[in-house]
């Protein structure tokens, strides 16, 4: 159902703290464990980088939801990269530090298994940014109050 970018899971552990909402901690991991929630390795890649232990944490416990990009995949993230105006998603900082960037692979994941992108990003006029790119695609994107929404969450 759900391909989850970097930023939501980040501000789910800086705001979220596992010990103070343990039933929204309760009702994500049941999703996970389902099968509803998935990321892909680039998420990963850039969490390794992150300063939230908790989370870096959390993302070791839960590999499985970071797999690898298949070639469907791959072909997605091409196709996304075709479009030029895209290409300024690679952000030159990131590009000249070593950074990472997982934003196509989180969209081309959702394209290949008809799933929801879940960013913190917001659809700007112009952008090469999640929601943009996804609107290009028709592909499905949420914040994640609009997550929580979805899910009929009320703590």
């Amino acid at each position: 159902m759900y391909v989850f970018d970097n930023s939501p899971l980040s501000v789910l552990f800086k705001n979220y703290y596992p010990k103070r909402f343990p039933s929204l901690w309760a009702q994500f991991d049941a999703l996970v464990a389902n099968g509803d929630i998935v990321s892909t390795r680039e998420v990963m890649r850039e969490i390794e980088d992150s300063s939230i232990e908790s989370l870096r944490i959390w993302c070791e416990a839960n590999k499985h939801l970071f797999p690898s990009p298949t070639a469907q995949e791959g072909a997605h993230v091409a196709a996304i990269y075709q479009v030029q105006h895209f290409q300024q998603n690679i952000e030159q900082q990131k590009l000249l530090k070593g950074g990472r960037n997982a934003d196509a692979f989180v969209i081309a994941r959702a394209m290949a298994e008809g799933r929801i992108v879940v960013t913190m990003e917001l659809l700007k006029p112009n952008a090469a940014k999640i929601p943009n790119i996804c609107a290009h695609f028709g592909t499905p994107c949420i914040g994640l109050e609009e997550f929580m929404e979805a899910q009929g969450w009320k703590f």
